[in-house]
C-alpha cells in the first residue's frame, strides 16, 4: 500500500461511516484487549519452551543401548539339517527333487 495521506483518510472515512461513531471506541477495546491476550499465550508459550531446552542437554550425553540384531533361523538348523531333505507340509506330501 502507498503512504499517501489521502487513502488513508478516505479508509478511516469509510470505517466511521461503516460501523458508526458510537461502536468504534468499542471496537477498538475489544481489538486492544485480544492483542494483550495473544500477546500474554505467545509470552506463555516462549516459557514453556525454555525449560524443555535446558533439561533437554544433560539427557543427550547418556549412552545409547545396543541394538538388538534378530536373525531367523535357516533351513540349515532344522531336524533335517545336513540332509538335503526337506520334510512335507502338514497334510501334504513332500516335494518332487
Amino acid at each position: 500500500m502507498s503512504r499517501n495521506p489521502t487513502i488513508w483518510l478516505v479508509v478511516i472515512l469509510l470505517i466511521v461511516l461503516l460501523f458508526g461513531s458510537s461502536k468504534l471506541p468499542d471496537l477498538a477495546r475489544s481489538v486492544g484487549q485480544s492483542l494483550k491476550i495473544l500477546k500474554k499465550e505467545v509470552g506463555d508459550l516462549r516459557d514453556e519452551d525454555k525449560p524443555a531446552a535446558s533439561t533437554a542437554a544433560p539427557t543427550a550425553a547418556a549412552p545409547s543401548p545396543a541394538p538388538v540384531v534378530v536373525t531367523p533361523p535357516s533351513a540349515e538348523t532344522g531336524p533335517t539339517a545336513g540332509t538335503g531333505d526337506v520334510p512335507p507340509a502338514e497334510g501334504g506330501t513332500p516335494p518332487r527333487a
